[in-house]
């Protein structure tokens, strides 16, 4: 601890031992340090903590009880007190090491004790500072103890004071109920004699109620419903006087009014479900149901019953009862029925439109909103019956097209809901499609599957009424102009080009879909065509079945052929890629080859054993015309550039012309094709 920060001490005050002169200073270094030895102790006391709880004052004179008290006891077989805490006499080893440290830096040499009087003056006046300054302290602490310890007085004595009152108090309550204990039986007397009073009030009143009743139901049965409303309310309102002042007793004579209002209730949701031909047949019968839905909307009552909401249940009925008027029965149709049912729709729903119009909104409140009800009520209904439809068995490919055709251009067309007689309060933009993408697309896959697999079969008919054709005894027919024709061609493209154009009268995604299985399944046709070709020239080379007029039918399917390039492009609609037709017209390039190929092989075949004697064909000379013989390749060239129009044909080979007399129908055709 630093000294200097000691006040000076108050005079009077410093310890009998630091007054006393120093009487040995000068006998030498070792009465020095034996009067510095003396001296330290009481510094160090004077330093030392002292206890909180029972402060000493310096120089204050104690009595030897309080003495003996702050002494602590001594443990057995120990000679000198102790110190009473542990951290004191820590401090005490501090403050004398310290203290002699401080000492002996001080008084090293001999020559420095001549100033021990300054350094024992200045520090007894430290010493006195200390004390005093402790001394004022400690004062202040016992005064304000003092001072709390009467207000802690002064505070018991005013709780002891509200305690009492309270136990006063408390014993005038326990008093009062113990008096109202003794009136509990006069106040039920009371109230029974209230109850009494107002029931022989309304006892007439009361006695009429049974009547009431069996009146309301009367007039509920003949369905004029606002006065069995107003019949109601009296019999609530009796009910609600009644009600109160018997604290919540209900009388056994209101019972029935509960299945009494109910049956009100269906009454008015019986009347609301038949609007539209009530609108037309009974008006005031819907406006009286109308009329008690909203009144009742608009009452209130103090008895605890469910609230009625005879407002939304007559909205609900005006809805359900529309929906079960044309959506009510399961749809079960027969394949092809759909087109029917749909046109009946077309009809019925703008006419019901039209008299929630004119007929049925009249007579409803303008918050019910009813032409928008009606429109919104009828898309939904018709929206959830698709729905049950697509979800049921699979539709046929005429009834898929006609829901798509309905759904995407009749329903809202200018017919339905696009019509101009009807007015913005419809609100028609808001209604959601009657068919989800989903729906459209599962339509369209399923109209163009079944469709496919008709065409298919109209072709694979067509295919093998010509191929039965090529083995009659006749020869192929002719067109005006001479030359071989067959109406499979016309018929082939017919059957694609009508699919393709009904198909865009619904959508071009489904006309996209349309054409690309027409493509697909032309081309099957012309692989299948050339199958069929290839399996009647074999069968006609090995003998099998020899057909009486071979090459003027081969002749004819080339004829066949090349009407079906010619006209292929009408299978082209308007906005596709040029390449579509590509696959189609790579197929007929490679029959005509094929075709051609067989009709030189059976012209060979037929001059070579015309021709002068030559050696024997090589095996390819059924595949090239030059391999047998320029002789032949001569009469050939010289007929199909028409030059062997005589009666005989003057060459080197003496063919006939009756070896060419089958021929000349396709001569003209032939001639451009073989010279190509």
């Amino acid at each position: 601890m630093n000294p200097m920060c000691f006040p000076k001490p108050a005079p009077g005050s410093c310890p009998r031992a630091w007054q006393e002169p120093p009487s040995s200073f000068s006998e030498g270094p070792r009465p020095r340090l034996q009067l510095r030895e003396s001296t330290l102790p009481a510094l160090t006391q004077t330093l030392a903590p002292t206890p909180t709880s029972s402060p000493v004052l310096p120089g204050s004179a104690m009595d030897s009880a309080t003495k003996d008290e702050m002494q602590p006891s001594l443990p057995p077989g120990s000679s000198c007190p102790g110190p009473e805490w542990p951290e004191q006499e820590r401090a005490e080893q501090l403050a004398r090491g310290a203290a002699l440290k401080w000492a002996s830096g001080i008084f090293y040499r001999p020559e420095q004790l001549a100033r021990l009087g300054q350094y024992h003056s200045r520090e007894v006046q430290r010493t006195c500072s200390l004390e005093a300054r402790i001394k004022s302290v400690v004062q202040s602490y016992l005064e304000g103890v003092k001072t709390g310890v009467w207000q802690l007085a002064q505070a018991f004595e005013a709780v002891q004071g509200t305690r009492e009152a309270l136990d006063q108090a408390h014993g005038l309550l326990q008093g009062m109920v113990e008096a109202t204990e003794t009136l509990k039986p006069l106040r039920e007397q009371v109230a029974q004699h209230r109850q009494l009073q107002v029931l022989s009030q309304l006892l007439p009143r009361l006695r009429a109620v049974p009547a009431a009743v069996a009146h309301t139901r009367t007039l509920i049965g003949a369905q004029r419903l606002l006065e069995a409303y107003v019949c109601l309310r009296e019999l609530e309102q009796l009910q609600e006087e009644t009600w109160a002042p018997l604290g919540g007793l209900e009388l056994p004579v209101f019972e029935g009014l509960g299945p009494l209002a109910e049956a009100l209730g269906q009454a008015v949701e019986a009347a609301a479900g038949v609007a539209g031909r009530l609108a037309r047949e009974d008006p005031a019968l819907l406006v009286a149901a109308v009329r008690v839905a909203e009144v009742d909307a608009r009452h209130t009552t103090s008895l605890e019953l469910p609230p009625r909401d005879w407002q939304r249940r007559c909205l609900q009925a005006l809805q359900e009862g529309l929906e079960r008027t044309h959506f009510g029965t399961p749809l079960l149709l027969e394949p092809g029925a759909l087109a029917g049912w749909l046109e009946a729709l077309r009809v019925a729903l703008p006419a019901e439109l039209a008299t929630a119009e004119a007929l049925v909104a009249p007579c409803c409140p303008p918050h019910y909103k009813v032409v928008r009800l009606w429109a919104h009520t009828l898309h939904s209904g018709l929206r959830r019956c698709l729905q049950q439809l697509l979800e049921g068995p699979k539709l046929g490919a005429a009834d898929a097209f006609a829901l798509l055709h309905w759904t995407l251009h009749v329903y809202l067309g200018p017919e339905m809901m696009g019509s101009l007689e009807l007015g913005p309060e419809a609100d028609v933009s808001q209604l959601e499609p009657l068919l989800t993408p989903e729906n459209i697309e599962q339509l369209e896959a399923m109209f163009v599957t079944q469709i496919q697999v008709n065409v298919a079969q109209w072709l694979q008919k067509a295919l093998d009424g010509e191929v039965a054709e090529w083995n009659r005894e006749q020869e192929p027919g002719t067109d005006s102009s001479g030359f071989y024709h067959s109406p499979l061609p016309a018929i082939v493209l017919q059957i694609l080009e009508e699919n393709i154009r009904v198909t865009s009268l619904v959508s071009e995604s489904l006309q996209r879909r349309v054409h690309g299985m027409a493509l697909s399944e032309l081309g099957t046709f012309l692989r299948s065509f050339s199958d069929a070709l290839i399996r009647f020239s074999r069968d006609h080379i090995r003998g099998e079945a020899m057909a009486p007029h071979y090459v003027p039918y081969l002749l004819a399917t080339l004829n066949y052929q090349s009407a079906l390039s010619s006209s292929v492009s009408v299978l082209q609609p308007d906005g596709a890629a040029s390449g579509d037709l590509a696959p189609v017209e790579a197929g007929l390039d490679e029959l005509q080859r094929r075709i051609c190929r067989l009709v030189l092989e059976a012209l060979l075949a037929e001059l070579q054993p015309r021709l002068c004697p030559t050696p024997p064909p090589s095996p390819c000379s059924k595949l090239c015309p030059r391999a047998g013989g320029c002789r032949a390749q001569s009469c050939w060239t010289m007929y199909a550039s028409g030059r062997c129009a005589s009666a005989r044909i003057s060459g080197e080979c003496g063919i006939l012309q009756s070896s060419f007399s089958w021929l000349r129908r396709s001569a003209r055709w032939y001639c451009s094709t073989y010279v190509r």
